[in-house]
C-alpha cells in the first residue's frame, strides 16, 4: 500500500463566501437586452429610417420659412401644381406651396402629439396600475372604473371632447389623456399580480429584501417588455388617431399642419395631381411602421425569457 507524501499538500482554511459562490457567466440585462436587439437586420433598418425621419420633421423646420397659412403665391398659375422634381423635392399645391415642407412640418406635429400623449398616459397608467395590482382597497374602486370606462369606444370618447373644447393641439392631448391610461394601468395591474407572490418574491421577502429593491430587480425586468409593447402600440395608435381626427377637422385647427390636415385637404386631388395626396399618406405610414416595429423588437430584447 503506497504511502501519502503529506509534505506535498497544503491545508487550506474554510471560505463560505467561495463555497456560496455560483460558478456562471456573469449577466447584465441591458446588455442582453441591446445585444438581442440590435441582433435583427429589421430593427437596424427600421432604426435608421425612423432616426431620418424624426431628424427631418425636427431639424428641417427649423430652417425652413415655411408657412401653412400662406397664400401669396395662388394667383402665380407657374407655382401651382408642380410635380415632384429636382426643386420641389414633393411638388406644389394649388396655392403653390411646397408639399416638401408641408410634410415635414405636418409630421413634427403629428409625431409631437403621440410622443406627449403616450408619456402622460404611461406614468399615469403605470402609477396607477402599480397601485392597483398591489392594495386591494384601490382594487375594489378601480375595477368598477375600468369596466364602466373600458365599455365606451375610445375614439367616441375623443371626439366629443374635442367638438366640446374645440381644435387644438393641447385640447387633442388633453382627449386622449383623459381615459388613455386606464387599459395602460389594467395591463399593469394584471402583471404585477401575476408575479407578486412568485416563490423567488416571496423568498426575497422572507429574507428582508426591501419592498422596492424587490420591485426594481424582481418585477421591473418582467414588466420591462410588457411595457415597451404597449408603447410601441400606442405611438402609431395616436398617429393615426390625430390623422383620422384632423381628416374631420376636429383634430388641430385648420391653421396647423400635420399630417391628418394634408391627408384631408388634398384628398380631392386623389384623380388628379395624385402626388399631393399619396406622398402625406406614404409619410404617415413610413412613421407608423417604423415606431411599431422597432418597439415590437425592443419589446421582444427586454423579456428576460428570449436572453441566452
Amino acid at each position: 500500500m503506497a504511502t501519502i507524501d503529506k509534505s506535498k499538500f497544503e491545508f487550506v482554511e474554510l471560505d463560505t463566501y467561495a463555497s456560496e459562490a455560483i460558478d456562471a457567466p456573469s449577466y447584465s440585462y441591458w446588455k442582453s437586452v441591446f445585444r438581442q436587439f440590435f441582433s435583427k437586420k429589421s430593427t437596424i433598418f427600421m432604426l435608421i429610417l425612423l432616426v431620418a425621419i424624426l431628424l427631418m420633421s425636427f431639424i428641417y423646420p427649423m430652417f425652413s420659412n415655411f408657412d401653412f397659412n400662406d397664400v401669396s403665391d395662388i394667383n402665380d398659375f407657374s407655382k401651382r401644381y408642380i410635380w415632384p422634381n429636382s426643386q420641389y423635392w414633393f411638388g406644389t399645391d394649388k396655392n403653390g406651396q411646397s408639399l416638401f415642407d408641408g410634410v415635414w412640418y405636418g409630421a413634427r406635429n403629428s409625431i409631437l402629439i403621440s410622443v406627449i400623449a403616450t408619456i402622460i398616459n404611461m406614468v399615469i397608467g403605470i402609477v396607477i396600475g402599480a397601485l392597483w395590482g398591489v392594495s386591494k382597497a384601490v382594487d375594489k374602486v378601480m375595477i368598477e372604473v375600468y369596466n364602466v370606462i373600458s365599455n365606451l369606444p375610445f375614439i367616441l370618447i375623443v371626439m366629443i371632447l374635442t367638438y366640446s373644447l374645440g381644435a387644438g393641439f393641447w385640447n387633442l392631448i388633453f382627449a386622449f389623456c383623459i381615459t388613455g391610461w386606464i387599459g395602460i394601468a389594467y395591463s399593469i395591474r394584471v402583471q404585477v399580480m401575476r408575479y407578486r407572490d412568485l416563490e423567488y418574491n416571496l423568498a426575497s421577502r422572507t429574507l428582508g429584501t426591501s419592498t422596492v429593491k424587490i420591485a426594481v430587480k424582481n418585477l421591473l425586468p418582467q414588466l420591462i417588455s410588457v411595457i415597451v409593447t404597449m408603447v410601441s402600440q400606442m405611438l402609431p395608435q395616436y398617429i393615426s388617431y390625430e390623422a383620422f381626427l384632423s381628416a374631420f377637422g376636429i383634430g388641430l385647427p385648420v391653421t396647423e399642419p400635420s399630417l391628418g390636415r394634408l391627408i384631408s385637404n388634398y384628398s380631392a386631388n386623389l384623380t388628379t395631381n395624385a402626388y399631393l395626396f399619396w406622398i402625406p399618406l406614404t409619410t404617415l405610414i413610413l412613421v407608423s411602421l417604423p415606431l411599431y416595429i422597432v418597439g415590437q423588437n425592443l419589446a421582444d430584447a427586454s423579456d428576460p425569457r428570449t436572453h441566452r
